[in-house]
């Protein structure tokens, strides 16, 4: 089977949340101009950190660190979530959304939480309550402090933005529905079954977890919302003896 999207008639919450990312984009580079950083109030910073606020829980989702991060995003939500939009109705689907992208901020902030644990013991408590309070200033700047607390600076004060994780679960998703989809993928010049996309996706962004490889990418975000989705897919599905394609 090769995938056709038909996505001319775009599903209502598929529409909406592509609509709401770009308005936060536009928004994001309007208050730029006014000297206003939106990143340090709407991405998600690690709670401890003196940017975390309550609501970057949910805004960081909207927000992208530039147009072609967007891009890939917003494409995807629309070739695969539109898809499972028309088969779930618009309440799942939403669900399901914001369910893989909690599943994105509780794996990735519960790894740097570990990260966080193995070495702040080093650290001159003074040189931590420093760090704390100018932190993100000397990260502004395109600098960072050495050893320990340069890794501590980089967990608490460089903040996590975008819908990629919620992509992830949606991908795991239309893999799980239709895993013989063949999908054609940039820079690979043959079809790829779904099943295989997504798994060797997933495997390449868990090997660059753990070994560090692709820094600045949040890997483990991206695993938490593969795992949410699956989990929730499968519990939907824990009666259900419908033959996927």
């Amino acid at each position: 089977m090769q995938f056709n999207s038909n996505q001319y008639n775009v599903p209502e919450v598929t529409k909406n949340i592509i609509i709401i990312n770009v308005l936060f984009f536009l928004g994001k580079f309007a208050a730029e101009s006014q000297g206003i950083n939106l990143d340090n109030l709407l991405a998600m910073f690690y709670p401890g950190s003196a940017y975390f606020k309550p609501w970057q829980i949910v805004t960081h989702i909207f927000m992208h660190g530039g147009l072609m991060h967007l891009l890939f995003n917003m494409f995807g939500v629309w070739m695969f979530g539109a898809k499972l939009e028309q088969i779930w109705g618009p309440k799942r689907f939403l669900q399901f959304y914001f369910f893989s992208a909690l599943g994105a901020f509780l794996l990735h902030f519960g790894i740097v939480y570990f990260q966080i644990q193995e070495v702040i013991g080093s650290v001159d408590p003074q040189d931590f309550q420093t760090m704390l309070s100018e932190g993100r200033d000397i990260l502004m700047s395109g600098q960072n402090y050495q050893g320990s607390l340069g890794a501590l600076n980089a967990n608490y004060n460089v903040p996590v933005l975008g819908a990629s994780g919620a992509l992830f679960g949606i991908l795991v998703a239309f893999a799980i529905y239709w895993p013989n989809t063949e999908l054609y993928l940039m820079f690979i010049p043959i079809p790829i079954k779904a099943k295989y996309a997504v798994i060797g996706y997933a495997a390449y962004e868990l090997f660059s977890g753990i070994s560090g490889f692709s820094p600045g990418i949040a890997h483990f975000a991206h695993i938490g919302g593969a795992l949410f989705g699956y989990l929730l897919v499968t519990y939907w599905n824990r009666n259900n003896r419908t033959t996927f394609y």
